[in-house]
């Protein structure tokens, strides 16, 4: 397992966009699948985007065509960036590095959370 640090939180207005990046530590390559989660105020933590290190993405149905998922294998470094958003999509959102079964598990270590606020 590696850490992950969390960037790009922040408030939007509806029908904005926002970028968030996620940054696995450590000096060798991470192979496995990474991506995000979020949890609203008084919900349960849900799937929101992940893609493996082939580049393919998955994304929940929340999210599907409207966020768009992406890494830079390099880097170690998973980006999303979220269109279209709606005051539903305000949650902190938890950057994962070991996501498998398509969402439905997160092994890795959680990151420390990003804020995100879409309001007027």
């Amino acid at each position: 397992q590696v850490p992950v640090v969390e960037f790009g939180g922040g408030s939007v207005q509806p029908g904005g966009s926002l970028t968030l990046s996620c940054t696995a530590s450590g000096r060798t390559l991470w192979r496995r699948d990474m991506g995000w989660y979020r949890q609203a105020p008084g919900k349960k933590r849900e799937f929101v985007a992940a893609i493996s290190w082939g580049g393919v993405p998955y994304y929940g149905n929340s999210v599907k065509g409207r966020f768009d998922i992406s890494r830079d294998n390099a880097q170690n470094t998973v980006y999303l960036q979220m269109n279209s958003l709606v005051l539903e999509d305000t949650a902190i959102y938890y950057c994962n590095p070991d996501i498998t079964e398509n969402g439905e598990y997160a092994s890795g270590v959680w990151g420390q959370g990003t804020q995100v606020t879409v309001s007027s």
